[in-house]
């Protein structure tokens, strides 16, 4: 008995690109799912803090012009 065919790449890459090979979605920012809890913790007070500093730069280039 002959030996039986183990692998074959035919029409894989046709079917593959007949609705085209879609890059990966990007998200706005990156998941912190499994990120280590301590780091976790202090960005949050540290993002809190650069957003109150922002709103206070904003407000002072209003006001200057």
């Amino acid at each position: 008995m002959a030996k039986s065919k183990n692998h074959t790449a035919h029409n894989q890459t046709r079917k593959a690109h007949r609705n085209g090979i879609k890059r990966p979605t990007s998200n706005r920012t990156r998941s912190l799912k499994g990120v280590d809890a301590k780091f976790r913790r202090n960005a949050r007070h540290a993002h809190a803090g650069s957003d109150k500093a922002r709103l206070a730069a904003k407000q002072a280039a209003a006001a200057a012009s």
